[in-house]
């Protein structure tokens, strides 16, 4: 049965990553179409001022936890979760698993060049794996209409989408008829795939920080990292709320 927390109005799992990554192989076997996204704070605080992309965030069939914050917010609630379960950490792994079962994957996203080193990447480091094709995530209306077209006659098992936040969630959700079994939002996956962003050192990853490394390496995030301490404010602020 599946257990989720509730943070901001959008429903966490309270999952591990072994778990996940049963529940992802289930979707597979059950098929039809199966929404995974990873929320962060950033992608909470998004939905706060998004209604639709708050109602996506709320038919996801799983949501992993990620995020540090969310992992400290979960703690305000009556179901806390232990520990974070990243995309970054979740794909390769299951991309691992689909390389022994025939299952069969597609990149979608990242600048060009990006999604198909990433396949090549995947392709050595899993032998055996199926990918069915790569496309970066620039592409317009027309072009959208292709790959809408290739994926219904390719039907990959998981689609990851490497498209920025919000529009990774509104394609996604414009096309679930595809009844794509995995479609995951997965953000930067692809770039760290791929090797154009190096991740934090494990060191930083087990303590937390690896928002404080990538804003030392990405300064420009600063902006959207002012977030975080609103996000915080607005979990304990809802945690008084319900006392």
């Amino acid at each position: 049965m599946r257990k989720t927390t509730e943070i901001l109005g959008i429903p966490i799992d309270v999952i591990d990553h072994a778990g996940a990554l049963d529940r992802l192989e289930g979707f597979m076997s059950e098929g039809g179409y199966h929404l995974a996204v990873t929320p962060n704070p950033e992608m909470i605080m998004l939905a706060q001022k998004d209604a639709r992309v708050k109602e996506i965030l709320r038919s996801a069939a799983l949501a992993a936890p990620d995020g540090v914050g969310v992992i400290l917010a979960s703690h305000l609630t009556d179901s806390p979760i232990p520990h974070r379960v990243t995309g970054c950490d979740l794909m390769p792994d299951l991309l691992e698993r689909m390389s022994k079962n025939g299952r069969t994957a597609y990149f979608l996203g990242g600048k060009p060049g990006v999604a198909e080193q990433a396949k090549r990447n995947a392709e050595s480091r899993f032998p055996g794996i199926k990918i069915i094709g790569a496309r970066h995530g620039y592409f317009s209306e027309e072009d959208d209409k292709l790959i809408t077209k290739e994926l219904a006659e390719k039907k990959p098992d998981l689609l990851m989408l490497g498209l920025s936040m919000g529009m990774a969630l509104n394609w996604a959700h414009d096309h679930r008829a595809l009844n794509i079994s995995v479609m995951a939002c997965v953000g930067g996956t692809l770039d760290i795939m791929s090797g154009a962003v190096v991740r934090a050192p494990r060191i930083f990853q087990r303590l937390g920080l690896e928002w404080l490394y990538r804003l030392a390496s990405e300064p420009r995030r600063a902006g959207r990292m002012l977030q975080l301490p609103v996000f915080a404010a607005m979990a304990v602020r809802e945690r008084l709320s319900r006392k």
